[in-house]
This record gives C-alpha cells, sequence and structure tokens, in this order.
C-alpha cells in the first residue's frame, strides 16, 4: 500500500529550508502532497498559482532522484482535512527551533486527537538551513537585501517580479 505525506505551509516563498524537509520526506513517503496554504486572512506576497507552479519546478530534481510522486495543491482549511481529503496517512512538520516544536507539538496532538488515523511526523531542519524563515527571506528581500542564500533562483525570479509591483 502506497503511503502518502501531506506536507502544508504558505512556501510564500519557497525557501531552501522547504526543498531540504521535501528531500528528506521523499524517503519517507511514496506520494508527497505538498499544500499550499491560501487563508482569507493572510495577504500573500506571491500569488497561489505562481507558488504552485515554482514549487512543482523546484521540486522536479527531487523526483528525478527518489522516484517520489509529488503533487501541488491548495487548502484554505485545517491541514489536517486536507490530509484526509488527499489520503495523507501522515502530516509532514519541519522545526527550525524550540518555538516551533512548542507550537508544532501542541498542533500535532490537536490534528491527532481530530484524526486519529493521520500521524505528524516532525524533521528537524538541517543545520544548513535553520535559520531560514519565508517571511525573514520577504524582509531581507524587500530591503534591498541579498536572499540568494535562502532561496533557488527560481523563487528569486519570482519574489523580484512581486516586489516590483506597485502596491495597493
Amino acid at each position: 500500500m502506497a503511503r502518502t505525506g501531506f506536507y502544508p505551509g504558505s512556501f510564500d516563498p519557497v525557501t531552501y529550508g522547504h526543498l531540504d524537509i521535501i528531500a528528506r520526506s521523499a524517503r519517507l513517503v511514496d506520494k508527497l502532497v505538498l499544500g499550499v496554504g491560501v487563508h482569507h486572512g493572510k495577504q500573500a506576497l506571491i500569488p497561489a498559482e505562481t507558488r504552485i507552479a515554482l514549487l512543482e519546478k523546484v521540486t522536479r530534481p527531487i523526483v528525478e532522484h527518489t522516484g517520489v510522486k509529488i503533487a501541488v495543491t491548495t487548502f484554505d482549511g485545517l491541514a489536517v482535512d486536507a490530509a484526509r481529503k488527499h489520503h495523507a496517512g501522515l502530516i509532514i512538520r519541519g522545526l527550525r527551533d524550540s518555538t516551533d516544536f512548542d507550537y508544532e507539538v501542541q498542533m500535532g496532538q490537536m490534528n491527532g486527537a481530530m484524526a486519529p488515523d493521520i500521524e505528524t511526523v516532525f524533521l528537524a531542519a538541517s543545520p544548513a538551513t535553520r535559520m531560514i524563515a519565508s517571511s525573514l527571506v520577504k524582509q531581507i528581500a524587500r530591503l534591498g537585501g541579498d536572499i540568494t542564500l535562502f532561496i533557488p533562483k527560481e523563487a528569486q525570479e519570482v519574489m523580484a517580479k512581486a516586489l516590483a509591483k506597485p502596491s495597493h
């Protein structure tokens, strides 16, 4: 029986930290569904359609290397409901530090109460990507800083276009 994992996030933008978790998750599952969060209360810098296309492009080498199937979709409700919709038995979450750990464990336990058949798996960030957060990448980019160490070239191009658009 194929094992499906669900990795939710904003991916606004996709970072090397995300790609690290995706590549490591690919060793645990046969299919990995990347859930791009599109919450009405949050204003994303990059449109959802662009984030989906970008994820499909930057994860292609992972697919080719591992043979895992990667699907990218949006979701706007509970991650546990989206995982269930995609028949995922695992929700995958990355942890950068103890702050992430405290929050993610609590969320994982609540998801477990709502869906006991779906296990939450935590992957600690690799040392090289531990400090990367999409929110900080956006802040650095908005202030004209160099983000090349944190996101792939394709994401840098998307960020440059998104930041060049006039604000509403």
